[in-house]
């Protein structure tokens, strides 16, 4: 299957990206690992007539320590993150995402930013993005923003980036030792892609929850934080009481639409509770 004609434009920095994208910003779309965007086109669902590569930027790849933050190039590939050691040492969900993500080829060249950018509301690095509380940095001829990740996604495959912006970066905060976390998620048999994907990192303090946070993905019609279940996990212990409670909880952060005959609530409430009995045998090691 072709793609409809188009221009390819290999960028060397983001300035001179950032320049191409501006003079035709409708007509212009970003190349990142292309995993998303290429399969689009090749469907005619997408006819830029301008590819812009930003593959070979180097200052959009790599994973920096700032201070509190770790700074992620959005060219970042999902390999990269898995065999990160700042990753596993700070913020080790990241890394248990990312080892979900497609096979060996697509963790390969598949990019965070890409992932992020596509805003597809059954993939999997937003619950991660949304549980680490990830920020985005963008940049535009106008300067540069930080936007949460927790408003950055608007509709399913839409996101608050403007046509003439480049997402460069995205920082989590460092979370430090020790921390449980886990990726549960059920994968659809053709795509691979999240039925339901539940992202979750928990930290106890003498057997007590003192944070927790939890994100979901593809379920609902966008990625959501279950701040109710945070909420609610606040000084309590992970007993099978309290894992029954917060399953029913998380219902109530989604809005989950098309489910008439309660499958989606069923298979929601069954997959928070496997994230969290996940947890258990390491809180009765500690």
């Amino acid at each position: 299957m072709y793609t409809a004609s188009f221009e390819y434009r290999r960028a060397n920095s983001v300035d001179e990206a950032l320049h191409w994208l501006a003079a035709d910003p409708e007509n212009s779309k970003i190349l990142a690992g292309g995993h998303s965007l290429l399969p689009l086109m090749k469907l005619m669902l997408a006819e830029p007539q301008i590819l812009i590569d930003i593959g070979r930027i180097r200052s959009l790849q790599g994973i920096l320590v700032e201070d509190n933050w770790l700074r992620i190039g959005a060219y970042t590939t999902y390999a990269e993150i898995i065999n990160n050691e700042e990753i596993a040492r700070f913020c080790p969900l990241l890394a248990q995402v990312a080892a979900t993500i497609g096979d060996v080829q697509v963790r390969n060249r598949g990019t965070i930013g890409g992932s992020l950018c596509h805003a597809d509301p059954q993939a999997d690095m937003p619950a991660a993005a949304l549980a680490l509380d990830a920020e985005v940095v963008i940049e535009s001829p106008r300067g540069q923003r930080v936007e949460p990740v927790n408003g950055f996604f608007q509709a399913p495959f839409m996101t608050s980036l403007a046509a003439d912006e480049i997402l460069t970066a995205i920082r989590i905060p460092k979370i430090p030792a020790p921390v449980l976390s886990t990726y549960v998620k059920r994968s659809h048999p053709a795509s691979g892609y999240p039925i339901i994907g539940v992202a979750l990192w928990v930290r106890m303090d003498g057997g007590v929850i003192r944070q927790c946070h939890l994100a979901i993905t593809g379920i609902a019609m966008l990625p959501f934080r279950a701040f109710k279940v945070e909420e609610y996990l606040q000084g309590r212990t992970l007993d099978p009481e309290t894992i029954a409670r917060v399953s029913s909880l998380a219902e109530e952060d989604g809005i989950l639409e098309e489910d008439e005959d309660g499958y989606k609530s069923h298979l929601l409430r069954v997959y928070v509770e496997r994230a969290f009995w996940q947890l258990v045998p390491s809180v009765k090691d500690e």
